[in-house]
């Protein structure tokens, strides 16, 4: 009879051992479950993964496009700060294609004079946009990804900077170095 009742017990120490406070398994946690209660605004600059709207389709269509806007000081402040955030990894600190990676990745050097003068805004607009052979899209997403980093504005400023401050930039690391 004592073996009886020691079997009993021992079957039932599973039972018990499962009523304590710690049997309770991840799924049935207090916490707040996905999808529950009021979801919370999204944060500012928040992008969907459809990507930034973009009222042209690939980069051809943008060769004609006209900055809209005006070169200033300011502009050119806030594109030479995204430069440096997002272009010089690449183009180097100052567009000569002078960084590590540059002959790695194919980048050019954007002060020379085809970038400077051959090639339109809208055309450097639609290459941050869409990205080139190997450069990625900054303002979209295409096939091969894209970041949706910049915003059609920022992008803009960049190009202010591009053409209206990296030469003279380029220019005063130059004698700055020497």
């Amino acid at each position: 009879m004592k073996k009886i009742s020691v079997i009993v017990a021992a079957l039932m120490v599973p039972g018990v051992a499962m009523a304590w406070p710690w049997s309770t398994d991840m799924m049935n946690q207090p916490s707040i479950k996905p999808q529950e209660g009021v979801m919370t605004p999204f944060p500012s600059r928040s992008v969907p993964v459809t990507g930034i709207p973009t009222k042209v389709s690939n980069r051809e269509e943008t060769r004609s496009m006209v900055n809209p806007i005006a070169v200033s000081e300011a502009s050119i402040k806030q594109g030479r700060n995204l430069f440096k955030i997002y272009c010089s990894a690449c183009h180097g600190r100052v567009g000569k294609a002078d960084s590590p990676v540059s002959s790695k990745v194919g980048a050019i050097d954007l002060t020379d004079g085809y970038v400077q003068n051959d090639l339109s805004d809208g055309w450097l607009w639609g290459t941050i946009t869409f990205g080139s052979y190997v450069m990625p899209s900054y303002g979209v997403v295409t096939e091969q990804g894209g970041s949706n980093d910049l915003s059609v504005e920022e992008r803009w400023h960049v190009v202010n900077y591009i053409k209206h401050a990296l030469v003279k930039d380029a220019a005063a690391a130059a004698v700055a170095t020497k």
